[in-house]
């Protein structure tokens, strides 16, 4: 008798824009991984070629604006989408590619990742991409999720005269369109790590976290993306910030360090863990 097969649901499908990285510890690639450990289908549209180690980044090369597009409409055309997640964009036409794009699905949330910057400081986007990304791509974040320094750039006036508070980014930032704003703490001298969640009516919520030795590749790619994958399970603004942050802590305090450079988030810790434990459970088991 031929077994009648059933058709499981469909996980939450999120939709990426990001440049590849070989190491696998950011980008792309550092993106699937974290919507794959979260339950969700990850889709991509390669925005960008990078060269790169643990250490750094050697070259940058964007795709073109139409074959980026192309890539993104195929799949939109094919498949139902829960969430946007914008990384690095490579180019100014980029930008603008995936502005366009995102804006013919006005009800999909929007997860925005400024890269502007290797963790080493390697410049990444410069200052008219960093133009494009407020006029274009920030009225339509949903949420958009900028370390300390990558807020500081893109919420810097001419008329400031001393550096402008992480608050006074994060008020700017809302005007300039996005609905929601966490500035990461990674970068600033205290003991702990604080991250704050901002909106129109002001600050939402502060969540610390120990801060653990070392530089980590890709922990930013790791936070928006889960943010992304919450969001597309159905989690609310701030219970997707809240659980995304746990998860990225963890994967952060299980790192690993696969070359010479920065550690890399082990984005799968909690399927190593499941192994881990299954084995002590046999070493357990009676003869």
């Amino acid at each position: 008798m031929q077994k009648t097969r059933t058709t499981p649901a469909t996980p939450p499908q999120v939709l990426v824009f990001a440049a590849s990285d070989p190491t696998c510890g950011a980008g792309i690639q550092a993106d699937i991984l974290t919507l794959a450990s979260l339950g969700c289908h990850p889709l991509t549209a390669l925005t960008a070629v990078t060269v790169q180690d643990t250490t750094g980044v050697s070259s940058l090369q964007p795709l073109s604006a139409e074959l980026l597009e192309q890539q993104a409409r195929a799949v939109l055309e094919d498949m139902p989408v829960a969430a946007f997640k914008i990384g690095l964009l490579g180019s100014v036409e980029n930008v603008l590619a995936v502005a366009e794009i995102v804006s013919d699905y006005p009800d999909i949330p929007l997860i925005f990742d400024p890269v502007l910057a290797s963790g080493r400081g390697d410049e990444l986007s410069g200052e008219e991409i960093i133009a494009a990304m407020r006029e274009m791509l920030l009225p339509q974040t949903t949420i958009i999720t900028p370390n300390a320094p990558e807020a500081r750039r893109l919420a810097e006036s001419d008329e400031d005269e001393n550096e402008p508070s992480l608050d006074v980014c994060a008020a700017r930032l809302i005007e300039m369109g996005a609905q929601y704003v966490l500035i990461t703490g990674t970068h600033e001298n205290t003991p702990l790590v604080v991250n704050t969640l901002y909106n129109n009516q002001g600050v939402l919520r502060h969540d610390r976290w120990e801060r653990l030795p070392g530089s980590y590749h890709g922990s930013g790619c790791t936070l928006a993306s889960a943010i992304a994958g919450c969001i597309a399970g159905g989690a609310s603004i701030e219970e997707a910030v809240r659980d995304a942050q746990d998860y990225t802590w963890q994967a952060l305090d299980k790192g690993f360090r696969a070359g010479m450079g920065q550690f890399i988030p082990d984005r799968m810790f909690w399927a190593r863990e499941d192994s881990e434990e299954q084995e002590k459970d046999k070493g357990d088991a009676p003869a």
